[in-house]
């Protein structure tokens, strides 16, 4: 297909946007945009918070192979705390600033601390610096919920900050255990996390100083799209440099593994366009970004550490031929509202920053090498302020805010005894949330043979249900309310409450040791409903209690 016919469907947004109410058809508020002082306050999170996790991954391991530029990854992370800074300040003066820094930049070292004793096998070490880590989630929640008068609250900063770490540590613990792809699959979980962190704090901010922003609000579907756009923009260069740089050093597994996780940014980039333009333009999407930018910078590196100046040329002259391509599809697409010629001028830089990184890191000028990296992780976030803008802008109607409601003469009379209770787990991700509480479990639900796994004690002990486990049996007795059930591993059968069923498939004990029980037999059993994405993995599971 040439791209000057690229046809626009009908949007199908739901990729990027929330669905609850968010194209109201009327009433509607003013036209929406992207570029809000609420929007660019989420942004700017948006970017310190995702760079933070991307440079202490990069730190902790470079740290744990004794790699020669790992003194210039930690300096980058804790110059990155001290970016933080003034958007603190701005909001919360010299004092709040200078506590936010004492705070955030000791964490730093505190995960550093953690690689030295993993690296040593030091036990004792280790126990101390994850007693360290805590700390820093006990204090740092207290200082933001005191910060933002309780309008992001200690028990929820803690949920959040808890989180991240063991997103953090799951990465380099997967990464020390030569389980590559593991730990770029929990880098990717764990690089998200950090713009729902990032849309939390924005949002307590904005709602302690409405002035400062206008009445704005950081929870609109433009800012959610610039804010998407944003995350698949920074993930795409983070994955992209550090691929390059484990390429070129001969690090062959590990290169394979971001290979992968590439693989899955340009998917989910695949998705998003598709959402907005149909499969027709994510079609053309992936094979532009593909080709000659993606497979380009791999090749890249190959004529790099060959010496092969021509190569190199042949290469560099395809990366030229991507940036025309891409931006006149991008043009298009948006009907101009995003001019090809300034989306060129973005791309350009964007592709001159990813080769100064890896020209730099090939020479041993690792000090260049970071501060390249971070000045093309920062341009990445003008990707979502541009393009978003331009989508928005494109298609306004689809963007507005519904009108708030005029409330009722009298307020309506809540239901007797209705409570939900809500389970979240994904593939391959050991999160597991019940109602509104976040835990990390020692295993993951997953797939085998066509059948979804989902770890039974953890599911049980979360809805307040009792595990008993007889291991000369193989039998597991589950105690929810009134309900017995027992089954048994091994065997595609159960007794509940005295009666033998047969279930879809046989329970299981994983490689962590953990009952893994068929999700939908088991689930509904219980009485659950379930819903399973299968795009993302998710799997939630909810009940009238």
């Amino acid at each position: 297909m040439k791209i000057q016919k690229l046809i626009v469907p009908a949007l199908s947004l739901s990729l990027l946007l929330p669905t609850t109410g968010a194209f109201a058809a009327t009433p509607t508020t003013a036209t929406p945009t992207v570029s809000t002082k609420a929007a660019d306050l989420r942004a700017g999170l948006d970017y310190l918070l995702s760079e933070h996790f991307a440079l202490a991954v990069v730190a902790m391991t470079k740290a744990y192979e004794g790699a020669p530029d790992a003194k210039q990854a930690y300096d980058a992370l804790d110059q990155n705390a001290l970016d933080m800074q003034p958007a603190i300040e701005a909001i919360y003066g010299k004092a709040g600033a200078a506590e936010f820094e004492r705070i955030f930049r000791a964490h730093n070292k505190y995960t550093d601390n953690l690689v030295k004793a993993t690296k040593m096998d030091n036990k004792a070490a280790i126990k101390k610096a994850e007693a360290q880590v805590q700390s820093f989630v006990d204090e740092f929640s207290k200082f933001l919920a005191t910060a933002t008068g309780g309008k992001l609250p200690q028990k929820a900063a803690a949920q959040a900050l808890r989180l991240h770490e063991d997103q953090v540590q799951d990465v380099f613990e997967k990464y020390v255990a030569g389980d590559y792809t593991g730990a770029y699959t929990e880098y990717r979980e764990g690089f998200a996390t950090m713009f729902t962190v990032s849309k939390a704090l924005s949002g307590a901010i904005v709602a302690q100083n409405p002035a400062k922003f206008n009445n704005g609000s950081v929870d609109t579907p433009a800012a959610d799209l610039r804010s998407a756009l944003n995350q698949l923009a920074a993930e795409h260069f983070a994955l992209s440099v550090l691929q390059m740089q484990k390429q070129y050093s001969g690090e062959d597994k590990d290169s394979a593994a971001l290979i992968k996780a590439e693989a899955s940014n340009t998917a989910a980039f695949k998705k998003a366009i598709t959402s907005i333009y149909g499969a027709e333009g994510g079609n053309q999407f992936e094979k532009i970004w593909v080709t000659n930018h993606i497979k380009a910078q791999s090749d890249y590196v190959t004529a790099l550490k060959k010496g092969d100046k021509t190569s190199l040329q042949a290469v560099k002259d395809r990366i030229t031929d991507f940036t025309t391509e891409f931006s006149t599809f991008l043009g298009t697409a948006t009907a101009n509202n995003l001019p090809a010629a300034a989306a060129k001028k973005a791309l350009v830089a964007h592709e001159d920053q990813v080769q100064m990184v890896i020209d730099n890191y090939a020479a041993k000028k690792y000090e260049a090498a970071y501060k390249a990296d971070r000045e093309g992780f920062k341009t990445m976030f003008g990707i979502g302020e541009a393009l978003g803008g331009a989508i928005v802008k494109q298609y306004p109607d689809k963007f507005k805010m519904a009108a708030a409601k005029p409330m009722p003469a009298k307020p309506a009379t809540p239901a007797k005894d209705a409570s939900m209770m809500t389970v979240w787990m994904k593939l391959n991700s050991k999160q597991l949330k019940v109602g509104d509480k976040m835990t990390t479990m020692d295993t993951m639900p997953m797939v085998k043979n066509g059948t979804t796994y989902i770890p039974l004690r953890y599911l049980a002990e979360g809805i307040g249900a009792k595990v008993a486990w007889d291991k000369s049996a193989g039998q597991v007795t589950v105690m929810a309310g009134k309900d017995t059930m027992k089954f048994w591993v091994g065997k595609n059968t159960v007794d509940v409450n005295g009666k033998t069923q047969k279930i879809e498939a046989v329970s299981m004990v994983d490689s962590n040791g953990r009952t893994m029980v068929p999700l939908r037999s088991i689930t509904e059993l219980l009485g659950w409903d379930v819903k399973w994405n299968k795009s993302t993995g998710e799997i939630t599971l909810t009940k009238s209690m």
